[in-house]
């Protein structure tokens, strides 16, 4: 290979890793941004008191003190 040819390649390497990276750090910064959204928020239909969760729950045939099968 020539030497010109080396360069290219290393090039390239390198233009991938920083891509690579750049696209990692854009992902991460933006999972793991500040926010002030609840779970309560994101999910009206599960927010309320606990008697009606578990009635929904139950009635969707949600069993939580039976074996599972098998």
């Amino acid at each position: 290979m020539p030497w010109w040819g080396t360069v290219l390649f290393l090039a390239a390497v390198v233009l991938a890793i920083w891509g690579f990276m750049s696209i990692v750090g854009f992902r991460t910064r933006t999972l793991t941004r500040k926010t002030d959204r609840r779970a309560e928020d994101l999910y009206p239909n599960y927010a309320g008191p606990q008697r009606e969760r578990h009635r929904s729950a139950h009635g969707h045939g949600v069993r939580r003190h039976e074996d599972p099968p098998g």
